[in-house]
C-alpha cells in the first residue's frame, strides 16, 4: 500500500518527465493510503464549469484555513469535462500545479474515458458526442460539424493541433480509485456484492446510485456520477454530484473526524465579478 503523502508528490504535474502510456485494455491505477488525513474534501462532477470550480476551490481553501489547516487534500471525483462551456479550461487548471494550500488528487470518470475513446477513434457516430462532447470540442476552438465532415486523417490532425498533449496525458494517467482506511473515493460507485478487487474499471466509472448493498463494510464510498439537487448521505455512501452538468450547483464534501459537511457554489459568476 502506498501512502497519500507520497502519492500527492507523484501525481503532481511535472513530477516526472515520463509520458504516461495506457492501452485501452490496461487497468487504471487504484491508489491506497495507510493513513487517514484529519481533513479531506471531495469535489463532485465539474462538467466543464471552470468558474464554479475556481470559486469552489477558493471556498475550500478559506474553509481549511478557518479550520487551522494550511495544506489540504482535495479529491476530484471525475467527469471534469463535457456539457459545460469550458472543459479545456478545466483540464488546464486540473493538470497544472494547484494553488497554494491545495493538494489535488483527480479520478477518472466515464466522460474522461469517453473523451479519450473519441480521440483514439474520432468517428462522427461516437456516443461521446451525445454526452456533451460537442461542447468540449468547442471549448478547444473547434467547430464540431466542420470537424466531423472532414476526412479521417484531417480530423486526427485538427484534434492533435487543438488539444494539448498534456491534457490527454493527464486523462490517461488518472486513477479510478483512491482509498484511505475510512473512505473509498471512486467516480460512480461499486457493483453491489462484488469485492473491490474484482470490480472492473467500468464498474467504478459507470455504476449508478442508488443501488442495494452499496456500502463496503466500515469504509464509506464517496462518489459522484449520479446527479441530484442536493448531496446524498446514506449508510456507507456519500454522493456529491449536485448536477453542475445540468445547470445545478457544484458541491464538495468536507470529511473531518467522521463528520460530514458540504460546501457548494451556485451557477453563474460570483457576486461582484
Amino acid at each position: 500500500m502506498r501512502v497519500l503523502g507520497r502519492l500527492t508528490s507523484l501525481l503532481r504535474p511535472g513530477a516526472s518527465t515520463a509520458r504516461p502510456v495506457r492501452r485501452a485494455s490496461e487497468k487504471r491505477a487504484r491508489l491506497e493510503s495507510e493513513v487517514e488525513h484529519a481533513l479531506l474534501y471531495a469535489v463532485g462532477d465539474v462538467h466543464g464549469h471552470l468558474d464554479m470550480l475556481e470559486r469552489l476551490e477558493e471556498a475550500i481553501r478559506a474553509d481549511a484555513r478557518a479550520a487551522g489547516v494550511e495544506a489540504v487534500v482535495v479529491v476530484h471525483l471525475g467527469d471534469a469535462v463535457d456539457r459545460g462551456p469550458e472543459s479545456a479550461g478545466v483540464l488546464e487548471r486540473l493538470s497544472a500545479p494547484p494553488p497554494d494550500g491545495l493538494v489535488r488528487l483527480c479520478l477518472c470518470g466515464n466522460h474522461e474515458e469517453a473523451f479519450l475513446g473519441f480521440l483514439a477513434d474520432p468517428l462522427p457516430s461516437a456516443s461521446w458526442l451525445r454526452m456533451g462532447g460537442r461542447a468540449t470540442l468547442k471549448s478547444y476552438g473547434l467547430d464540431p460539424d466542420a470537424l466531423l465532415r472532414s476526412e479521417a486523417g484531417e480530423r486526427q490532425r485538427l484534434l492533435r493541433e487543438a488539444i494539448p498533449a498534456r491534457h490527454v496525458d493527464f486523462m490517461r494517467a488518472l486513477p479510478v480509485a483512491i482509498s484511505t482506511p475510512r473512505y473509498r473515493f471512486v467516480h460512480a460507485g461499486l457493483r453491489p456484492g462484488v469485492p473491490f478487487e474484482e470490480q472492473t474499471d467500468l464498474d467504478l466509472i459507470t455504476i449508478r446510485s442508488p443501488a442495494p448493498d452499496f456500502a463496503e463494510g466500515d469504509r464509506v464510498i464517496v462518489h459522484g456520477h449520479t446527479p441530484g439537487t442536493r448531496p446524498v448521505v446514506r449508510p456507507g455512501e456519500i454522493c456529491v454530484d449536485t448536477g453542475a452538468g445540468q445547470g445545478g450547483r457544484l458541491t464538495a464534501v468536507r470529511l473531518r473526524a467522521g463528520q460530514v459537511d458540504f460546501l457548494s457554489v451556485e451557477p453563474g459568476p460570483a457576486p461582484g465579478r
